[in-house]
């Protein structure tokens, strides 16, 4: 991360930007596991208050966004500072959208809780467990500027995909059994891709604190076997 700043203001500026963040990303790694437990515990009223906690996390993108435009306005910054801000202007869009998909899991929740339980709910628990460690994992890198940690979050995509995978498969095999099943199955399928989306977002946060550090866009995928 820039080392601190003669300028204490700016400085502050700058400390305010990471915490906000940060409270942004507890936000909604905590939507997550609330949707998640709305499912599996048929909570409908802990599903609506995931949706309602969404203006929060709105709020929050948008106090962000105009303290970046303040920054870069006031402060002009450059280089590894000008990184900073521009990469916290991206995290913070996919810490937006992460929470949409919360409440999306939310809203399914509240429809499934209507209707008998399809059997246990397969790996979902897991697959949400593992989409939240990889939004902790990649806010961590960010604060602290941890390439290490945020190529441990691309790395980890491939687990969350595969059981994404497991699960769909396993679904799948329920709406093949019975016709009967065919609507709750399609229902955490959607959960599951939900899920496996936000994982996504986390790879796309991770992807960004790379660039922050080394300023190197690896967003592609070719790009990311490109020598130093």
């Amino acid at each position: 991360m820039p080392a601190t700043h003669t300028d204490k203001a700016f400085e502050q500026d700058l400390r305010d930007l990471r915490e906000k963040l940060l409270a942004m990303g507890a936000k909604v790694e905590n939507l997550i596991a609330q949707s998640v437990k709305a499912l599996t515990e048929r909570d409908s009223p802990l599903a609506e208050k995931v949706v309602a906690a969404d203006k929060d996390v709105n709020r929050l993108e948008v106090e962000i966004d105009e303290l970046c435009r303040r920054i870069l306005a006031l402060r002009q910054p450059a280089a590894s500072d000008l990184r900073l801000i521009t990469t916290a202007l991206k995290i913070v869009t996919d810490l937006e959208r992460i929470g949409d998909l919360a409440v999306n899991i939310a809203e399914r929740s509240m429809d499934l809780n209507q209707v008998p339980p399809l059997a246990p709910y397969i790996d979902t628990p897991r697959l949400a467990e593992l989409a939240q460690q990889q939004v902790k994992k990649a806010l961590d890198s960010f604060v602290s500027g941890d390439v290490a940690k945020a190529e441990e979050v691309l790395q980890g995509d491939d687990l969350l995909d595969a059981l994404f995978l497991k699960i769909f498969n396993e679904l799948l095999a329920y709406m093949m059994e019975d016709s009967k099943n065919i609507r709750r199955a399609t229902a955490l399928m959607f959960i599951a891709k939900h899920l496996e989306r936000i994982g996504d977002h986390a790879m796309n946060v991770a992807e960004m604190v790379v660039y922050m550090v080394r300023g190197k866009d690896i967003r592609h995928p070719r790009s990311r076997n490109l020598p130093e």
